[in-house]
């Protein structure tokens, strides 16, 4: 492949397309293009591709690997897995959840058993929610409908809403998800406080806001979080998730794509111009098209563009805490198997009141005395994650996404002091539901360190160089366009368009953007090859 000295004044294309940025979806694009015979170098900052969907040994000398940043797979298509080859498996969990009663003195809890509705009737009769026993699975059923009717269209260019609207051919429903804030919706068919709270999480999962928001940044989130292949359901990738950017990295190089690491771009010019630096010297390649796998922000200030001024500030909300420990916790409720609790999404002082009493606290500068957390167990779904030796031990890790911790309390100078603040209030939080104190059951690492490893916001952006600690690059959008919004070009029909017309989005940033999904990097290449 060629390239260009930095000097050379607006040079001939090097490559048929740049893409910056090595995360998941610029994989995903760059596998598509080469396969389909175009030239595709992809410049990444780092010293591995990935991004975000990495495997990592979080913790020295402990053979454990982690899926360190994203950590579940929902809304990766069966399209791109099967459309670029990609040798990876994905592990439905029996559990739904499990959510102890906040306060209850004796640990009581829902536990949502898939494959057991008798089981899961009686748990929710033993919390006193037996009426929202039925109407939980009729709101589930609801949401499913709407997965089913727009899960398709993902791959596919940008309907309007109109179109989509008619898709979905249920007024009632449209008005309750689009169009009316999600949290009318969960009050008026659920009643139990902890139950409208389970409903209510998928809605805030890395989104700052309140469930009656007018500007309904939470019914996006939710609309995402349930529409993943037609089912909402989120599945473990078996190996951890850098198996899944490894694949696709395969599949790119496979296909000629050519991809440098410890590469910086530094400059980007909407006539294709990309400069970057590696080992201390300055290159440049032309792209005919440029595929930004950064955030819209980044892509700004790599353009010397004004940002622009109608895109919401790209704020994340959330800490996210790896723990090792040498066994599962022990339950205040001893009925129910510690398997089956952490085996599903365990939520911690997620009721509905304390999430809305949370994000109020949250907007004043105050940390709840509990923070609204929820688990996950990846090794109970996949023990390939830990050297077997140390899975014979009955070692298991565990991952805690706690909710309404804004960017906007973090600073570079608090950062440290307000990650140790962080930290304490999970495993409070974890604490106050559990029959023994989560510190106990610590592995330790080689240096006898706990193994515990706390990301913030300012961690996310210092590292993956997402503005704001925003896992979604900035506010999500919906998956249509809008019936006004100009759709001449393929980079606006397929929502990878910017200002300039050779430079497209191709990451989370994109329309259809957010999570490990492949969707942005799969869509952008949809618009070069129609190009």
């Amino acid at each position: 492949m060629t390239e260009v000295t930095a000097t050379d004044a607006d040079p001939e294309p090097t490559h048929d397309v740049v893409i910056v940025g090595g995360g998941h979806n610029g994989l995903t694009a760059a596998a598509y293009l080469a396969k389909a015979g175009l030239s595709v170098i992809v410049i990444e900052r780092l010293d591995t591709v990935g991004g975000a969907a990495v495997s990592a040994q979080a913790f020295d000398g402990v053979d454990a690997w982690l899926s360190r940043y994203s950590y579940l797979v929902s809304l990766l298509p069966q399209r791109i897995i099967d459309d670029l080859g990609l040798r990876i498996r994905l592990a439905r969990r029996r559990y739904s959840s499990y959510t102890p009663v906040p306060s209850d003195p004796t640990g009581i809890g829902l536990l949502i058993d898939t494959a057991d509705p008798a089981a899961t009737a009686e748990s929710f009769r033993r919390i006193g929610a037996a009426a929202d026993a039925e109407a939980f699975t009729r709101f589930s059923s609801a949401t499913t409908r709407v997965a089913r009717s727009l899960w398709p269209t993902v791959t596919e260019p940008l309907l309007t809403r109109s179109e989509a609207k008619a898709l979905v051919g249920d007024e009632e429903l449209w008005n309750a998800l689009i169009e009316n804030p999600i949290g009318e919706f969960i009050e008026s068919r659920l009643s139990n406080d902890l139950v409208r709270g389970i409903a209510a999480t998928d809605a805030l999962i890395g989104t700052f806001a309140r469930l009656d928001d007018p500007g309904l940044a939470q019914n996006r989130c939710f609309l995402y979080h349930v529409i993943g292949g037609g089912t909402g359901d989120w599945d473990v990738p078996i190996g951890g998730m850098g198996t899944v950017t490894s694949e696709l990295a395969r599949a790119a190089r496979e296909a000629g794509a050519r991809l440098v690491t410890n590469a910086e771009v530094t400059a980007v010019s909407p006539n294709g111009i990309v400069d970057y630096r590696r080992k201390n010297h300055e290159r440049r390649v032309v792209g005919r098209h440029v595929l930004a796998n950064v955030a819209p922000d980044v892509l700004d200030r790599l353009l010397g563009d004004e940002p622009d001024p109608a895109r919401p500030p790209a704020e994340g909300a959330q800490v996210k805490v790896n723990l090792l420990l040498e066994r599962l916790p022990r339950l205040r409720d001893a009925s129910v198997d510690p398997a089956a609790a952490f085996g599903g999404t365990f939520h911690i002082n997620e009721t509905y009141t304390q999430l809305q009493a949370a994000f109020a606290g949250a907007v004043r500068g105050v940390m709840p005395e509990l923070l609204p957390c929820e688990i996950y167990c990846h090794s109970l779904t996949d023990p390939s994650i830990l050297d077997s030796e140390l899975a014979a031990t009955g070692a298991q890790t565990l991952t805690v996404f706690g909710l309404h911790t804004p960017d906007r309390w973090l600073n570079d100078e608090n950062n440290e002091a307000t990650r140790d603040r962080l930290q304490a209030a999970v495993l409070s939080s974890l604490n106050s539901v559990l029959a023994e104190p989560i510190e106990d059951l610590l592995l330790t690492d080689a240096n006898g360190m706990p193994c515990i490893e706390t990301k913030t916001t300012r961690d996310l952006e210092h590292a993956l160089a997402m503005p704001g600690g925003n896992i979604f690059h900035g506010p999500l959008s919906w998956p249509f366009a809008e019936d006004d919004d100009p759709l001449e070009t393929p980079a606006q029909r397929w929502g990878v368009a910017t200002r300039h017309e050779r430079i497209l989005l191709c990451g989370a940033g994109a329309r259809r953007g957010g999570a490990v999904s492949g969707l942005g990097g799969h869509n952008a290449a949809m618009a070069v090859l129609e190009s």
